[in-house]
């Protein structure tokens, strides 16, 4: 089990034999970090994560709220659920739709 992936997180109190898992097996997660609200988990171990932006729009000089959402591996060790805020990082292509894994899920802090 890795101690760290360097992003400053704990690790997760559950252990799992997944090898696509980034605490207990062998994939390394480097580039973008996200933090999203998971907003379907109904595909077999992945969780789809959505988070909120504001956009400024220069023509009309005001901002919009966007949202974007991405599919992202969900270890068993991690099992997030829908509305559990969650931490993502990319990693390499673990299907086609598949370049995120979740890393750390806070279920206090979901926005419900």
């Amino acid at each position: 089990m890795k101690e760290n992936l360097g992003l400053g997180l704990n690790p997760p109190k559950e252990k799992c034999e997944d090898h696509k898992c980034p605490w207990h097996g062998s994939l390394s997660v480097r580039g973008k970090i996200l933090e999203g609200v998971v907003k379907s988990t109904k595909t077999h171990k992945t969780a789809t994560v959505e988070w909120k932006y504001i956009k400024f729009v220069r023509k009309y000089e005001r901002y919009e709220r966007r949202k974007s959402s991405v599919a992202a591996y969900n270890p068993d060790c991690m099992n997030a659920k829908e509305g559990d805020s969650v931490v993502i990082v990319e990693c390499r292509a673990l299907s086609k739709t598949k370049h995120f894994v979740i890393v750390h899920v806070d279920k206090a802090k979901a926005d419900k």
